[in-house]
């Protein structure tokens, strides 16, 4: 992330204070520069706020008090709210983060042996409408920004005692239709100054968006899961209405290209089941041909039920045998073990609270700010 072209002045006069959770590393070095310092200063702010997990910036000892002053005028750090803490029986543990906008999201945080796994959310309810997800009812409000973003992993890490060792951004939202903000968080889980995260854990899930998947390609290095529940476009037509404007034919290739020249790499679909609707054999059987030739991973996903929801989970039996199926031609394939939906924080169980388009705007961070692509 670098600055735009407006002077560095309009930067400091065109809001109160710029919160520092939306300033990825280049972003922060740019930024101590127009306020007097030097570049490392903002490397050291980078350290402070997400390694160290400091807001204070009088706590900041290796920055002169002078600059100490100056932040103090012109910054602040600033996280979402938590105004919901749940954990579930199982050990799962689920946020609700109020916005500034009085929206709010749901972040989930699911400990396993030697991981710790974190669920992120990166927009306010989601436009795309997949009919078995219950976040895809609430409707949509706006993207989230950068520290909205990083602001989800920074409270996780002050608050769970069990570290963060992977990140998955499968929370609320479609992270591509929220490009530049959901690929600077990433910047920033991934930097060796901040979170330590390595591009085999972070993940980014899409229902696929093509022009922003070859897009993501080019300027971000993470691993990537795809929301495929169907294995012809007739049936994800219906279950994933972005299938209408980029079916099969161009998302298979998009994700082949996206994980070329990496042997380790394979794409994980995400498919769930469904009783009735995705589970035969015979779809067993489109969907091994569907992936044939794609390094592959598959998540069988047993439905979640929400109120409202037509739909019915896949017996038991039925999931074991489709995984069998799917094993046997050679794709490695697990069935996700539900976790925390004695508190409404399984797989498409995430609501937060979505309100009225009509909002105070983003801070102007958001428009004063860009990600620096080739």
């Amino acid at each position: 992330m670098v600055f735009a072209s407006e002077p560095a002045e309009t930067l400091l006069s065109a809001t109160d204070k710029i919160n520092l959770m939306n300033l990825d590393q280049k972003a922060l070095e740019a930024f101590v520069q127009v306020i007097g310092g030097k570049p490392f200063h903002g490397r050291n702010l980078l350290k402070w706020i997400h390694r160290l997990g400091v807001v204070d910036f009088d706590a900041m000892t290796d920055l002169s008090k002078s600059l100490r002053e100056r932040l103090k005028q012109v910054a602040e750090i600033r996280v979402p709210e938590v105004v919901f803490d749940q954990p579930s029986r199982d050990g799962t543990h689920k946020w609700v983060m109020q916005l500034e906008c009085g929206n709010r999201v749901e972040t989930v945080f699911i400990p396993e042996t030697g991981r710790g796994t974190l669920c992120v959310s990166s927009q306010v309810g989601c436009s795309l409408n997949c009919s078995f997800c219950s976040t895809a009812q609430q409707g949509f409000n706006r993207n989230l920004s950068v520290a909205e973003i990083i602001g989800q992993v920074w409270v996780a890490a002050r608050r769970m005692q069990k570290p963060v060792t992977n990140v998955v951004l499968m929370g609320m939202g479609e992270p591509l239709a929220n490009f530049d903000a959901v690929v600077s968080a990433m910047a920033i889980m991934q930097n060796d100054l901040a979170y330590m995260l390595s591009k085999y854990r972070v993940t980014i899930s899409t229902s696929g968006i093509v022009p922003a998947l070859k897009r993501l390609r080019e300027v971000s290095d993470v691993t990537l899961a795809v929301s495929l529940h169907a294995p012809d476009n007739e049936l994800r037509d219906q279950l994933v209405p972005i299938n209408r404007k980029y079916p099969l034919e161009l998302l298979l290739p998009a994700c082949r290209d996206f994980i070329r020249g990496d042997k380790r790499r394979k794409i994980t679909w995400e498919y769930v089941m469904l009783d009735g609707v995705n589970d035969s054999d015979r779809q067993a059987k489109q969907l091994i041909r569907l992936l044939e030739g794609t390094p592959s991973k598959v998540n069988l996903i047993p439905f979640n039920p929400f109120p409202g929801s037509s739909y019915r989970t896949s017996s038991p039996e039925r999931i074991l045998a489709f995984r069998d199926r799917l094993m046997r031609a050679g794709i490695r394939t697990m069935t996700r073990k539900t976790r925390g939906d004695d508190i409404d924080a399984a797989c498409g169980q995430l609501v937060g609270r979505v309100q009225d388009r009509s909002r105070r705007e983003l801070s102007v961070v958001s428009s004063l700010v860009r990600e620096n692509r080739p």
